[in-house]
This record gives structure tokens, sequence and C-alpha cells, in this order.
């Protein structure tokens, strides 16, 4: 499962990068987690970035179904689901983003943090995922989305056994058009190149969900969540 993610681009450049209007109040996430407000472009306004709760709907809404509390869906799973089929055709986004984390078991009860990006670090990829909506107890309107997953390439293997999908741009073109059908949409659900990634040890303060600082970006030596370091890195 894929908990975190990073976007620490500036305003500027993902307004660049998207071709999008860019709020204000936009800020960089070192940490982007379950539950957090995030920015999102979808093919229903991909103009500019909306802001949905990734997959955990915030502790005050009602009506929470298991779907809404679901950060990561299964790529393969797509075509088996109605539900998700549906939302496949109908609820799609990108997620914009420039890394993410994942974590290697190297104990029974010991994690080691890693971050993933593109070769060059400082580039943005985009990640695919499905968009719902629902009403909270004051009667407003709440979207949440869930980052479509797949079977993690030789690069990635060693630490995780799933990846979020990394769009380039060509890729992102054809999962916002709404004119696209099914197979083409599928077929683009598929690992890139592994050389094409970069992987290092990060701090395990990325477990705290709460963190928020570039220092969390920074490669750092090898260390369980617990702050205790390791030789298996």
């Amino acid at each position: 499962m894929i908990e975190r993610y990073s976007l620490t681009a500036s305003k500027e450049k993902i307004a660049e990068r998207f071709a999008i209007d860019v709020p204000d109040f936009y800020q960089p996430k070192y940490n982007a987690a379950p539950a957090q407000l995030l920015p999102v472009i979808t093919t229903a306004a991909p103009q500019g970035l909306s802001y949905f709760y990734w997959g955990e709907s915030p502790s005050w809404a009602k009506n929470k179904t298991l779907s809404e509390r679901i950060i990561n869906i299964q790529a393969e799973r797509l075509i088996d689901k109605p539900m998700l089929k549906k939302a496949l055709m109908r609820d799609r986004c990108i997620v914009p983003a420039d890394g993410f984390y994942a974590w290697k078991k190297v104990a029974k009860k010991s994690l080691v943090p890693y971050r993933f990006t593109l070769i060059n670090q400082e580039d943005i990829f985009s990640i695919p995922a499905l968009w719902e909506e629902y009403e909270d107890d004051r009667g407003e309107m709440i979207h949440t989305f869930s980052i479509i997953t797949i079977e993690s390439h030789k690069t990635v293997q060693a630490i995780s056994e799933r990846m979020p999908v990394m769009f380039s741009k060509e890729q992102e073109i054809i999962w916002l058009d709404k004119s696209v059908d099914e197979s083409q949409l599928i077929n683009l659900l598929k690992p890139g190149p592994a050389d094409q990634i970069n992987l290092y040890t990060v701090s395990p303060r990325i477990f705290d969900s709460t963190a928020n600082h570039h220092s969390l970006v920074i490669p750092a030596p090898a260390a369980d969540q617990f702050g205790n370091l390791t030789l298996f890195d």
C-alpha cells in the first residue's frame, strides 16, 4: 500500500508543468498523507487545481462507506468491479507529485522508509486516481480520491510489492480526455521503465503524518520508524 507522496514544486512550476491555474493558497506537501486535503486535476475541471481528501474522509464527515476510506485502488480490479469500472469512465483525476514513499520491512516490527523520484528529482509526474463525492453533516459536498497502484517493477520491488502508476504529460492528456474508451485507459496503467526511477532512504519522521518540512525529502541514513539505524538499506 502507498500511504505517502510528495509535491514539493513551486506554484509557478506546477502551473507551467500542467498548463493550469494554481491558487495563491497552494503550499508544497513534503508528506502528503491520507485524510489530508490535497491538490488534484479532474476531467471535470482540467484547467485548474481542485482540492480533495485523500481516501479517508475527515473525522467530522458522516455516512462514511468503505469506498470513502480506500486510499489505493489496484489497477487489476478496475475491470472486475462494476462500481470501479463506472468510476473509471466517469470520475477520473490525476494527482500531481514529484515523489512517493514506501517502507521496507527489515524485521517483524521494523520498517525503513524510502523515497522514490524520477531520475531528475525535480521532475514532476502525476498519479492517476478516481474520485467520488458525498454529503457531510452540514449538507455540503465532500470529495475524496484514491490513487491507482500496480505491481512494482524491479527498482521498487525490493522495497514494496505495489507502486503508484506514474504518468508522463502524454499519458495525462489521454487520462483526462472524456472521449477515450475503457481499453485506452486500462492500457495506460502500466509501470514505466525501471531505470527511470531513483530511490533513497529518508528520515523516519516521515511516519508522522503531521510532519511537513523540506528536510523530509532529503536523503538520510537508513533507520527504522523508531529511529534505530539499520544495515538493511
